[in-house]
């Protein structure tokens, strides 16, 4: 993967400065969602998910789906 320049590193961190997004707390979104719980997991674990979630172009929810739903499918 390709590292940043110093001169993108600062391009960034100004267009990000000068363009801080808004917050609205009327649009659902990822901070938003209904039934919403934080769990944590060891490194490990997380490590697996991101990878697994990177080489697959899902998202970490949709790989825990899977493991949830394969375990149960199993039993």
């Amino acid at each position: 993967m390709a590292r940043m320049t110093e001169e993108e590193a600062d391009a960034l961190d100004e267009l990000l400065t000068r363009t801080t997004p808004g917050v609205n707390p009327a649009v659902r979104g990822i901070t938003a969602r209904k039934g919403f719980r934080m769990v944590h997991i060891d490194d490990f674990s997380a490590q697996y998910i991101a990878s697994k979630a990177l080489a697959t172009r899902k998202t970490p929810e949709e790989i825990v789906h899977e493991l949830v739903s394969n375990e149960i499918a199993s039993q």
